[in-house]
């Protein structure tokens, strides 16, 4: 069965307060499968324009990616992601 992602890019407007939001969301996301495989780091665009910030994150199935992301709890964090930080999400079935 393939993987599936969350794919975040984004752009941290306050970085104090997005912090609380990192300290949250990781016990959420890992307690449901999820495994950080990007998380911030050294990066380059190098073509086209996107947000400062990449997140990659794997669950063992595009199904439990969805689920994560549309988790109570973690929906209840996210939006102090969405108060501090401009962001674009997706979902994706990983192959190969």
């Amino acid at each position: 069965m393939p993987k599936g992602y969350i794919i975040a890019h984004i752009t941290v407007r306050d970085p104090e307060a997005y912090k609380e939001y990192v300290v949250k969301d990781t016990p959420i996301l890992e307690g449901l499968d999820g495994k950080f495989i990007v998380r911030g780091g050294q990066s380059k665009v190098v073509e086209g324009e996107l947000h400062d910030r990449h997140v990659v994150i794997e669950f063992p199935s595009y199904e439990a990616a969805l689920a994560a992301y549309n988790d109570p709890d973690y929906q209840a964090v996210a939006d102090i992601r969405r108060r501090t930080a401009d962001s674009a999400i997706v979902v994706v079935e990983g192959h190969g």
